[in-house]
């Protein structure tokens, strides 16, 4: 039996980062994972996954026509399984680093289940452990299937990210089902290694969370490359074989039939909130499953007890997990850390081309009726995305017409991902689009469309 300030329940980025802030405050802090550490997000989720998009970018580029750009390929073979085998070696990688801030920073990793306990306490195998200031829940979430209609995970015909991540080769046929980020981008990673892929949401469009233009254009490009995307298609049963799958699809009121030999599950996840102590130690749950925290405090029901990361509630992102991380930390130090402005969290899909956002998307503007001016900017129009060739999407602005605030912003293209937090730190900060524009951008830089945006959103775009 061990005592310290602070004990987590979980390694994932929640966890590990929020143990690495209370450490650095001074508190005596204890990490409990039964797995590696780095959770989903860096062993089986965030950072293979991008290994493996990265290859499939790579693959996309020297498989198309690249005479125009003065470079010959005379042919072009993929491995999957080389693929993976590298994404694993980046994944070991970064484990291996979540480690390595463990022991800087003199944080307690203990292996194994933790259940937690009345009074603070946490029950690892035979010991159990007290925790004189908090105990911080950070277990995260898995994959799940669909069993009412057939599709439960078997790890071989039917299988979820976590079994996809560890292919020996891309399947020749391949159905996703679920086109938010992890569908998509697992469509955008098959299709580069030569699968034919089917990508089928039960919303009536793609990316469903996103504005309706990204996922429009995202959809386009898609097709583009031989994507067969099937939108609003509800999934009404599954026959699943010892070699492949028959999907029974209802699309725009019309039964159609996908065999394939694999169908991936990217249909959202289930938090891990199951035989830990929580009901016992007095932390309730939401309708949802998700642990019922105060989003103010990320305080749960039971004293001395926070939640924080995926199993606290959406979005369920790793940074956001991060962030709460910190400020649970800091407010058990003793601290007064800012509150987490949940509306300015920027969401991300890595497939290429890749969407970023924050704030409102068009769609809920309308649904609150606000005063609103869109401004638009292609990359067809900027000089370093043609030099580039890479002038596939836009940079979309949502201001409001009397003070200039951004109310949201979305970007399509290459390199989305990266440009989407000049207008997270905008927003933060309360900038208008009009401050946006006087701050200089260098030319030419992709980044360029960004302040055209703004310039379009008041009437006085430049380039365009």
């Amino acid at each position: 039996m061990a005592t310290f300030d602070v004990i987590i329940l979980g390694g994932g980025p929640a966890g590990y980062v929020c143990a690495i802030r209370a450490s650095q405050l001074g508190l005596a802090t204890a990490v409990v994972e039964k797995e590696k550490l780095g959770g989903v997000c860096v062993n089986i989720g965030c950072i293979p996954t991008k290994a493996l998009l990265h290859s499939a970018a790579v693959a996309n580029l020297v498989s198309h026509d690249l005479k125009g750009l003065g470079v010959e390929v005379a042919s072009v073979k993929t491995d999957y399984g080389v693929a993976m085998k590298r994404s694993r070696q980046v994944s070991e990688q970064n484990s291996k680093g979540v480690e390595f801030l463990m022991k800087k920073n003199k944080v307690t990793v203990i292996k194994g289940m933790g259940t937690l306990l009345p009074g603070k306490k946490v029950k690892v195998g035979d010991e159990t452990h007290t925790a004189t200031k908090a105990v911080v829940i950070a277990t995260g979430s898995r994959v799940k299937g669909i069993p009412q209609i057939g599709l439960e995970i078997n790890k071989t015909t039917v299988i979820s990210s976590d079994e996809a991540l560890f292919l020996e080769k891309a399947p020749p046929t391949i159905a996703i089902v679920g086109a938010g980020a992890v569908g998509s981008e697992f469509a955008d990673i098959f299709n580069a290694f030569g699968s034919k892929v089917t990508l089928v949401e039960a919303l009536p469009r793609i990316l469903p969370i996103e504005d309706a233009e990204c996922a429009d254009a995202l959809t386009k490009s898609f097709k583009k490359r031989g994507i067969v995307v099937m939108a609003g298609a509800k999934v009404m049963k599954a026959t699943v074989g010892a070699a492949d799958v028959t999907l029974e699809l209802e699309v725009a009121g019309k039964a159609e039939k996908v065999t394939v030999e694999k169908v991936l599950m990217a249909a959202g996840r289930a938090v891990n909130t199951e035989n830990m102590g929580f009901k016992e130690a007095g932390v309730q749950l939401t309708d949802r499953g998700f642990v019922k925290v105060n989003l103010a405090t990320l305080e749960t029901t039971a004293p001395g007890v926070y939640c924080i990361g995926d199993v606290a509630g959406p979005p369920m992102l790793a940074h956001k997990g991060s962030r709460e991380g910190v400020v649970v930390a800091e407010r058990i130090a003793g601290h007064k850390p800012h509150a987490i402005k949940y509306d300015n969290i920027p969401s991300v899909t890595y497939c290429h081309p890749e969407v970023a956002s924050i704030g409102m998307t068009e769609e809920q503007c309308k649904e609150k009726k606000l005063d609103y001016q869109v401004g638009r900017f292609p990359f067809s129009a900027n000089g370093r995305a043609r030099a580039s060739n890479e002038t596939e999407g836009f940079v979309k602005i949502i201001r409001d017409k009397k003070y200039g605030e951004i109310l949201g912003a979305h970007i399509v293209g290459g390199h989305a991902s990266e440009m989407i937090h000049e207008l997270v730190v905008a927003r933060e900060n309360e900038s208008t689009v009009e401050e946006v524009d006087l701050a200089v951008h260098a030319h030419p830089t992709l980044s360029e469309a960004i302040a055209e945006a703004a310039l379009d959103s008041m009437g006085r775009v430049m380039h365009t």
